[in-house]
């Protein structure tokens, strides 16, 4: 299941390096969490639960740079499956 493109756009921007960052998009709650240069990597979407982690998808970013630079030359978003939290 591809992503939403106004969530991937979200998702292109660049935050905090090694975040965490909890919100919502749509009417799922979405986390996402940051590599060492502030770029998303990790995203989980779905419904969050009382302890703070999500049950639905788990999604990670393959990116792949530019020669000789740290800039992106091109990333997409690969679906790893469901997750939740057993009991």
């Amino acid at each position: 299941m591809p992503l939403n493109p106004k969530l991937q756009k979200l998702l292109e921007k660049t935050y905090a390096p090694q975040e965490r960052f909890d919100s919502k998009f749509s009417d799922k709650d979405i986390t996402y969490i940051t590599n060492e240069s502030g770029e998303p990597v990790t995203l989980f979407i779905g419904r969050r639960q009382q302890d703070g982690s999500i049950a639905g998808e788990r999604y990670v970013r393959r990116i792949i740079r530019e020669a000789n630079s740290s800039g992106i030359a091109r990333s997409h978003w690969e679906l790893k499956g469901k997750v939740s939290r057993g009991n």
